[in-house]
C-alpha cells in the first residue's frame, strides 16, 4: 500500500491522498490524486507567483511541481543546478523524517510488521496516525525552515 504526502515547511503533513496497491508508479498515483490540478488552482503568493512543491524526480515538472535537475534533462549540469540539486536533497532528508515520524510514534503502524491489507483498515490507520504526528509532536524540518508548527488552538480551529 502506498500513500502520497505533500509536507510544507512548518512541518505538517498537509495532504495525503491514497491507499494505493504498493506496485502503483508514483507518477501515476500524482496524476490519479489531481494533486496538480489543485496546485495550479490554488497554490498561489498573493501577488500571484506559483507556489511550488518539491517532488519526486519521476514526477513531471510543473510551475507548481520541481525536483532535482537530472543530466538527461539538459546537456551540462551547471554549478547553480549541482548546488540548487545539493540543498533540495539535504531538505529532503528533513521531509522524510516527518514520514518515519509516524512509524517511529505510533509503532502499530509499521506496515511491514504489524499490519496486513484486508484485514485492518490501515490507509485509515495511517492517515489518523499523521493527523495526530501533526498535532503532538514537533519537527526538525519547522526548525530547518524557522517556522513554528500551529498550537494545537490554531490546529483544530
Amino acid at each position: 500500500m502506498k500513500i502520497q504526502s505533500v509536507a510544507i515547511p512548518n512541518g505538517l503533513i498537509a495532504n495525503l491522498y491514497g491507499q494505493v496497491k504498493g506496485r502503483r508508479h508514483n507518477a501515476g498515483m500524482l496524476k490519479d490524486s489531481s494533486l496538480l490540478n489543485v496546485l495550479q488552482r490554488e497554490a498561489h503568493t498573493p501577488r500571484g507567483d506559483p507556489i511550488c512543491l518539491y517532488g519526486d524526480p519521476v514526477h513531471p515538472l510543473r510551475p507548481q511541481l520541481m525536483s532535482l535537475f537530472r543530466e538527461a534533462d539538459v546537456p551540462v549540469l551547471a554549478m547553480d543546478m549541482m548546488a540548487f540539486n545539493t540543498a533540495m536533497s539535504e531538505v529532503r532528508v528533513f521531509v522524510e523524517r516527518l514520514f518515519d515520524d509516524i512509524a517511529e510514534y505510533f509503532k502499530f503502524i509499521d506496515f511491514k510488521k504489524n499490519l496486513k491489507l484486508g484485514m485492518s483498515a490501515v490507509g485509515k490507520q495511517y492517515i489518523v496516525s499523521a493527523l495526530f504526528r501533526n498535532i503532538l509532536y514537533g519537527n526538525s524540518t519547522s526548525e530547518l525552515f524557522q517556522l513554528e508548527p500551529p498550537t494545537l488552538l490554531e490546529y483544530l480551529a
